[in-house]
């Protein structure tokens, strides 16, 4: 049986890995946006209101105002669905221009399209719209021009957190974007040990997209082992069907072509949905069930006196350990830490109430603070500790895209679990049928298929399995 042992780092070196760890810039995009569209909606209303003053010498008539405020939601839809209000518009100011000119005339000609068959039109000045779209358009792309100036200003042009690893590959570099070396940090994509997947996970965290530049003999292994950490990756190679790439990159300066290994299994909106509706349910649970919590935490007390919690570090989201919430249900002297040893029927190591909890799944509950803290999700891939085991294996061990269900955070519940796929992992079928489920579960994701398996996790938190 192999032993876990996790390449020793000099302390300052893991500190250096934590300095290294940059904010998430999703929360300043998604501000950028609304800010956007509501200059959008002043624009609008604005040049509308300034034709009518043009051509009839009024300020405010209902006319403009009824013309801008029927274009406005036409334009937020089809603005929405081309990428106005994305990325690459705050990066790019021509581009951000002539997707929102798109977007203000594509709407214009479809309420057109409605005012002409609803016999509408009459009532409104054709040269008055003309105008009112003339002075949109005109703002929209001096707005455009002046939000790249400002960002470039205030955030030095940094609107996405780009990585490029060096590993012995071909030079790379490209604007904004940070450069480490994979020696330096002891990274090494064939190493199959959590401990190093968690210092790349700490490197990758919060990343929007990671660069990877290495010698031909690695492209593979960088190439399988990106996919388990949920980010958009590339590796800088000459196309190569074996590495399962996703699509090709071109990049003009350096003149590099780069491989699209991984881009994570969720985009921008789908994050922000699961993580609003994890936040939501996870308040709403820890304030209904607070009696219960209050409960049991004082029977565990005066049970035995020893503490009502119990830390354990499970693998999250990326690779990375985090420390896992539950009700202490064993004795003290008991304890097991590390997950070397899971639980079996009759357990000895289990006391009455701990019994009881476990069976009804109580001792799961304080895992919502864990959803707070944004270390899981209401569903997700259940998270197992490091030195987890099946018949003296590792997981890893037994199932070759192990690492692959972590590109999801963890969650409470998940599609293996309402399967019937709980309890201890006492053969390795009892594995791989989690990871085939956990990897299902990922491919197919939405926020409808999280609600379903919240409902069938109800019909089954008592189970034979718990023990």
């Amino acid at each position: 049986m192999n032993k876990i042992t996790g390449p020793l780092l000099k302390t300052e070196k893991i500190d250096e890995i934590e300095t290294k760890v940059v904010p998430s810039l999703e929360k300043r995009r998604v501000h950028s946006y609304i800010a956007m569209m509501a200059l959008d909606a002043a624009i609008v209303h604005l040049a509308f209101v300034t034709a009518a003053f043009v051509y009839d010498g009024f300020w405010w008539q209902n006319q403009s105002l009824i013309a801008a405020q029927t274009i406005l939601p036409l334009y937020f839809t089809i603005a929405l669905y081309n990428r106005s209000y994305g990325a690459r518009a705050l990066a790019d100011w021509i581009y951000a221009a002539r997707q929102a000119v798109t977007s203000l005339f594509m709407s214009a000609a479809l309420v057109s399209f409605v005012a002409f068959y609803t016999k509408s039109s009459a009532q409104f000045s054709r040269v008055g719209v003309t105008l009112g779209l003339l002075f949109t358009a005109i703002a929209l792309v001096a707005s455009r021009w002046l939000i790249i100036r400002l960002i470039d200003h205030f955030w030095q042009g940094k609107t996405r957190n780009f990585l490029i690893i060096q590993d012995e590959g071909p030079e790379f570099a490209l604007a904004t974007a940070d450069v480490i070396s994979a020696r330096q940090y002891d990274i090494d994509p064939a190493a199959d040990d959590p401990h190093v997947l968690d210092r790349l996970g700490k490197l990758l965290r919060n990343r929007d997209k990671v660069i990877v530049s290495c010698s031909p003999e690695r492209r593979n292994q960088w190439a399988f082992r990106l996919k388990s950490f949920g980010v958009h990756c590339e590796i800088v190679s000459e196309p190569a069907r074996e590495l399962g790439a996703l699509g090709v990159q071109r990049y003009e300066n350096p003149d590099r072509t780069t491989l699209v290994v991984s881009t994570g299994p969720l985009s921008l909106r789908g994050r922000a949905m699961k993580r609003a509706f994890d936040v939501f349910a996870a308040s709403c649970g820890l304030i209904l069930l607070s009696p219960l919590l209050l409960a049991v935490a004082i029977a565990i007390k005066v049970t035995d006196g020893g503490p009502v919690l119990f830390f354990q570090e499970r693998t999250g989201r990326g690779n990375q350990f985090f420390r896992l919430l539950k009700f202490r249900s064993m004795r003290m002297d008991g304890l097991d830490a590390s997950g070397v040893r899971s639980t079996a029927r009759h357990d000895d190591r289990v006391t009455p109430i701990g019994a009881f909890i476990r069976r009804t799944s109580i001792d799961e509950i304080p895992q919502l603070i864990n959803v707070l803290r944004g270390e899981m999700s209401i569903v997700g891939p259940r998270p197992h500790a490091a030195a987890s085991q099946a018949e003296k294996r590792y997981f890893w061990q037994i199932h070759e895209l192990y690492w692959q269900r972590h590109c999801l955070k963890p969650g409470l519940t998940g599609l293996a679990q309402v399967r019937g796929h709980r309890g201890a992992t006492e053969q390795t079928k009892d594995l791989t049928d989690r990871v085939q489920s956990d990897l299902e579960y990922i491919a197919g994701w939405s926020l409808m298929r999280d609600f379903r398996i919240i409902l069938k996790t109800l019909r089954v938190l008592t189970h034979d399995k718990a023990y």
